[in-house]
């Protein structure tokens, strides 16, 4: 099954807990309000790196809660991603065995598509 649907994201600046040395790396929670499809909110954890050539990449960490086809309960998303010199790759995950209440037994993959500075998800998924 396929669920689509947009959602605003909200990235908020953390400290690291230790001395980057020249602010390549950087650490940012994240809260997200998605809608369509996939209705709830999610809160999470996001490590980043950047190069002065266009690269970079980021690793997160998202609990999502909401309503899925119907269907209510947590989750969460893993991601990990890497820009290599304006190339983008992104994998998002369902981490196994995360979702809870109706949502138990959730597999599947987001992508997340941003285009005219807006976000849109499309998400593969499959429920027991």
């Amino acid at each position: 099954m396929t669920a689509r649907g947009p959602f605003e994201v909200k990235l908020s600046p953390q400290p690291l807990s230790y001395d980057a040395g020249g602010g390549m790396l950087g650490r940012m929670s994240l809260e997200k309000q998605f809608h369509g499809d996939l209705e709830g909110t999610s809160s999470g954890e996001m490590l980043s790196a950047g190069t002065a050539a266009g690269s970079g990449g980021y690793v997160a960490i998202e609990r999502v809660t909401g309503t899925l086809a119907g269907r209510s309960g947590t989750f969460v998303l893993q991601h990990s991603a890497t820009m290599n010199r304006g190339v983008p790759s992104l994998s998002i995950t369902v981490v196994p065995d995360s979702g809870t209440g109706e949502l138990a037994g959730l597999t599947g993959a987001m992508n997340i598509v941003i285009e005219d500075g807006k976000h849109s998800y499309a998400f593969e998924y499959t429920l027991p």
